[in-house]
């Protein structure tokens, strides 16, 4: 079966020449940004979304989870449908699908409805998401033109999370949470009615191949078994049957999907990827990384409202330094430092700084200052992402051939939302453990309250700087040996034939 050509150019002359690649940038673009948006604009929100719905504090994180796991989980397969169905097909079904659950979302009284339109918003993101990349890609030719469009694009999603912190405290704050959801409606409305006007339609870039729907399944059904028995940990014992039996439905099924790869015709991910060691160790580090700053966003909110009474606007500022550091890290300092350095230096450096900024934030009393105890560490923090996003990025690359690009590319970010996604479940697990035990050894009270949920703050911390040691780990012992290898031997290592790649070069 022949490779997706999805770097070749694919619209008819004449639909092109009516259309500026301009216009296309700022469509892709706009779709981008809806989706990464809606990983961080909940995170603010979630205290008010608790008192409105009643929710328990361990199931605030289905609301944020959900939506991670059903973006990763079939990312890949989005990727691959629009080859196969054809990119501004899938492009506009995954759009409208994010738009129409955005809507229920806003609707929603109770978590059960809330669950499941964060999962159909990211299932929406997942189809949307690579084909939007796959038509800048095709609009684009090879060179500095797609380059910069690349870096507009690669821009956008990542100034999308800090823009999604600020808006989310000024709609909780104004209108209220359901309009962090319902603001979606008109603009996703908007961008199909611009898309189907101003993109053309082209012919599938693949034919005849199909696309690994039960793979997609069985992965993400596995995450989420996995992730729901970490979650009753909390309320049951890790021996329980409960935690017990989800625990092993969810490896049995990660299981299955190993043997589901290992058997189709055209897998979602090819199993001779994962034995090329640089690109596992990128993916361990994406996952890491993310986990550990997912994890942070996600309590950190909790911390600054529930114990330090900010209100949903402020919360949303106080991440301003996290954000414009990480922007400066990664703009203006840290391509320098990977050209000296290279990407596993510059890497463990980044998850160095994140690491101490985390200890920082776990000697956070319970009547935490902002500029002397919240600040640094979030600034230490916003340098470790800004480095180690470009950083794991370019690791993912390292020895893989051009004909791979796209699926290693496709891996790191599936690698991204699912870390995130089980980082934020064993984070918030652990914390709400440790405050448990504080609560039940001091009893009741707002001063009790306060000082558990600070404790529960300071363990969770603590755990998400382990995941910084561990991607320096990652970095240093497998990363860094093969770009000095990478270096001396040309061409690229591990030259293993594998299945085509689900998404763009």
């Amino acid at each position: 079966m022949r490779r997706a050509a999805v770097a070749e150019t694919t619209w008819a002359p004449s639909a092109r020449s009516r259309v500026h690649p301009g216009v296309i940038l700022v469509l892709v673009c706009g779709v981008q940004f809806m989706v990464i948006l809606d990983l961080a604009v909940v995170n603010v929100a979630l205290p008010s979304i608790q008192k409105d719905l009643g929710l328990d504090q361990a199931d605030l994180q289905w609301v944020v989870i959900t939506y991670g796991l059903m973006l990763g989980g079939f990312l890949l397969l989005g990727g691959r449908a629009a080859d196969l169905l054809g990119r501004r097909r899938v492009l506009l079904a995954g759009l409208a699908l994010f738009t129409i659950s955005s809507f229920t979302a806003g609707l929603a009284g109770s978590l059960g409805q809330l669950v499941v339109s964060r999962a159909g918003q990211g299932l929406g993101g997942a189809l949307a998401a690579p084909a939007a990349l796959s038509i800048l890609v095709s609009t684009f030719a090879e060179g500095p033109e797609r380059t910069k469009a690349l870096g507009v694009f690669g821009a956008v999603g990542g100034s999308a999370a800090s823009v999604g912190v600020i808006a989310s405290g000024l709609l909780t704050t104004g209108p209220g949470w359901v309009w962090i959801f319902l603001v979606n409606v008109p603009i996703g409305v908007t961008l199909v009615a611009l898309i189907v006007r101003y993109i053309p339609a082209a012919a599938p870039a693949a034919r005849g191949g199909r696309a690994d729907v039960f793979g997609a399944l069985t992965v993400t059904a596995g995450l989420i078994a996995v992730v729901y028995a970490i979650n009753k940990s909390i309320d049951y014992s890790w021996t329980s049957g409960t935690v017990m039996g989800f625990g092993a439905a969810g490896i049995a099924l990660l299981a299955s999907f190993v043997l589901v790869e290992r058997r189709a015709a055209s897998p979602l991910l090819p199993l001779a990827m994962l034995r090329r060691p640089t690109l596992s160790a990128a993916n361990l580090a994406a996952a890491l990384v993310f986990g550990s700053f997912f994890a942070t966003i996600f309590q950190a909110s909790l911390f600054m409202q529930q114990v330090l009474h900010y209100s949903p606007l402020r919360t949303g500022v106080a991440y301003l330094a996290m954000a414009l550091v990480s922007v400066v890290a990664a703009a203006g300092v840290a391509p320098r430092v990977l050209g000296r350095l290279g990407a596993g230096w510059t890497l463990a450096l980044g998850q160095a700084s994140s690491a101490v900024g985390l200890v920082l934030l776990a000697n956070a009393p319970a009547d935490a200052a902002y500029w002397a105890d919240v600040f640094p560490g979030f600034a230490l923090v916003g340098i470790g992402i800004g480095f180690s996003a470009m950083s794991v990025q370019v690791a993912a690359f390292i020895g893989v051939e051009k004909a791979f690009t796209g699926l290693a590319g496709g891996m790191v970010e599936t690698a991204r939302e699912v870390g995130g996604a089980l980082g934020i479940a064993v984070v918030a697990s652990v914390a709400l453990a440790r405050a448990d035990d504080v609560l039940a050894h001091l009893g009741g009270g707002p001063a009790a309250s306060a000082l558990a949920l600070t404790e529960g703050f300071r363990r969770g911390s603590l755990v998400a700087a382990g995941f910084n040691v561990a991607a320096i780990a990652a970095a240093l012992l497998v990363v860094r040996p093969a770009e000095r290898r990478t270096a001396q031997t040309e061409p690229a290592i591990d030259a293993e034939p594998i299945a085509q790649p689900a998404l763009a070069d």
